[in-house]
């Protein structure tokens, strides 16, 4: 018998003091965990200048909402004078509805989608008419945050609504702990120990707090009472003690993932991979800790849905020589040697290098990032043939999209950049494009919706349609892209027009 279990099984009281006189010794599992620096940056085309909309993670105010409350579904991060959308957004449709189409979202298609959903779930607008209590609408835009990896975005808007509910303090809890920032949440959590997602929670911040004791008793308690699983008992009794544990076989994983799992298992050091884990579980990669070729390789998963700016994303390609070849190796020594060549302005050396690096960036679906970079850049340079027309192209996708297609050739391409596409043409997706900046119509449910002021359900739906378009759907890449123009969003129309006329959105 180990002993904590030795302890006896005591009365489940949770925060349990430990006796007078009696030292509280960490065990080796409770050293200070790593503390990186935030990973994730957004750049959904704000204005230069702007302030940030964050400056870290802090510990939100904890306090007991009553039930007259009219819940947190109005908080957000950008107010309407960065977004340009109305403070009506949400408050002509219905909490379960939006949440719905919220969740339906999918952020990995095409990027100037990914653009305008983060500015809808960061937008600060007035509540659904039917929002209560429950926060229905902001735990489906945290949910979806965190689904992009966007886990700052994440915490800081629930740090803004105030983690003052049990839903809201559980995915707080899992944001901090997935960004190594979870001391936080376990100070408040002993502060407000009836918002714990589970005893798990309890019993692990209890620890943290330094009372090992009462965290052992507890953990003890809620085996006996069933409240705890096998595997969720044998990790917290190995990161109580560790040195109970010493030579044993390693534990396997039994059950799903989650983040407290994830961080228990670091901390008896048996760290489980992130490949095959949602996203969100890429940062523990990209701290110092990690090998080279796994913060590669999450970087360049959070960057496909823009959680990671690419400049952070070209730092770390930049940061040393590949060693060896192949795959992910020959997309680094590609993209190195590219910039080599655009950062000496050697005209030559950038005509080389430019249809390789181009081809590594679209194995990975890196195209949009690598444009935003390079984009701009390429435009500076008096490249000839071949390579003016790519490097056009890849500016097309870039924000300087007008000034490219004034610098090329007077394309179709050309056209839809400056927002008038020729009526007449042979490519079919083309034509589809075409029709929406020609006089094509809403289609009628939107119309519906945009007619009862419904303005955030009509461009949630578009944007649902924006996707099958980008996989073949020709009718709903018109219809959404006449939508998103008749709304005003001309920009966000054209750059995803642009995108799906270059980019393979297929698969």
């Amino acid at each position: 018998m180990s002993v904590l279990r030795a302890l006896g099984t005591w009365p489940f009281l949770i925060g349990l003091a430990a006796a007078p006189g009696v030292a509280q010794e960490a065990p080796l599992s409770a050293i200070e965990w790593l503390n990186p620096t935030p990973t994730v940056t957004l750049d959904i085309g704000l204005p230069q200048g702007e302030p940030p909309v964050s400056q870290g993670l802090s510990t939100p105010n904890i306090k007991v909402t009553s039930l007259d409350d009219n819940g947190h579904d109005a908080t957000g991060l950008l107010p309407s004078s960065v977004t340009g959308l109305p403070a009506s957004l949400w408050s002509a449709s219905r909490a379960s509805k939006l949440s719905d189409l919220v969740s339906a979202q999918r952020p990995d298609v095409l990027p100037a989608m990914q653009a305008l959903l983060y500015t809808l779930l960061l937008a600060e607008a007035d509540a659904p008419r039917d929002a209560g209590v429950a926060n229905e609408l902001l735990i489906a835009r945290i949910d979806k945050l965190i689904e992009m990896g966007a886990l700052e975005q994440a915490g800081a808007l629930i740090e803004r609504a105030g983690a003052d509910t049990p839903a809201l303090f559980a995915r707080w809890f899992d944001v901090t702990l997935l960004m190594g920032e979870e001391q936080r949440a376990c100070d408040a959590l002993m502060q407000a120990p009836h918002l714990a997602p589970d005893y798990a929670a309890r019993i692990f911040c209890t620890a943290r707090s330094g009372d090992w004791r009462a965290a052992a008793l507890t953990l003890d308690s809620a085996k006996a009472l069933g409240l705890i699983s096998e595997e969720m008992d044998a990790l917290l009794l190995r990161f109580l003690d560790p040195d109970l544990f010493e030579g044993e076989p390693l534990l396997v994983a039994a059950g799903p993932v989650t983040p407290l799992k994830f961080r228990l298992y670091e901390a008896i050091g048996e760290t489980q991979s992130t490949t095959g884990l949602p996203r969100a579980y890429a940062h523990a990669d990209l701290r110092d800790t990690a090998g080279w070729k796994a913060q590669l390789e999450a970087s360049e998963r959070l960057a496909r849905t823009s959680a990671l700016h690419e400049n952070r994303l070209l730092g770390i390609y930049s940061e040393r020589k590949p060693a060896a070849s192949g795959m992910i190796w020959d997309r680094v020594a590609a993209l190195q040697a590219f910039d080599a060549a655009i950062s000496s302005n050697d005209t030559a050396k950038v005509a080389d290098t430019l249809p390789s690096v181009w081809a590594a960036m679209q194995q990975v679906h890196l195209e949009v990032p690598f444009a935003r970079i390079y984009g701009p850049l390429l435009l500076k340079l008096p490249l000839q043939g071949v390579s003016a027309r790519q490097a056009r192209d890849i500016a097309l996708l870039s924000s300087d999209y007008e000034r490219a297609a004034r610098s090329g050739p007077r394309d179709f391409l050309a056209g839809l950049a400056l927002g008038a596409p020729p009526r007449i043409t042979t490519d079919p997706v083309h034509r589809a494009i075409s029709d929406a900046f020609h006089g094509a119509g809403v289609p009628q449910e939107i119309s519906t919706m945009l007619a009862r002021g419904q303005l955030g359900e009509s461009i949630l739906t578009a944007m649902s349609l924006m996707d099958d378009g980008a996989a073949g759907n020709l009718g709903a890449l018109t219809e959404a892209l006449a939508t998103f123009r008749a709304v005003g969003l001309e920009d966000t129309a054209r750059r995803a027009a642009l995108q799906v006329a270059l980019l393979d959105t297929r698969g």
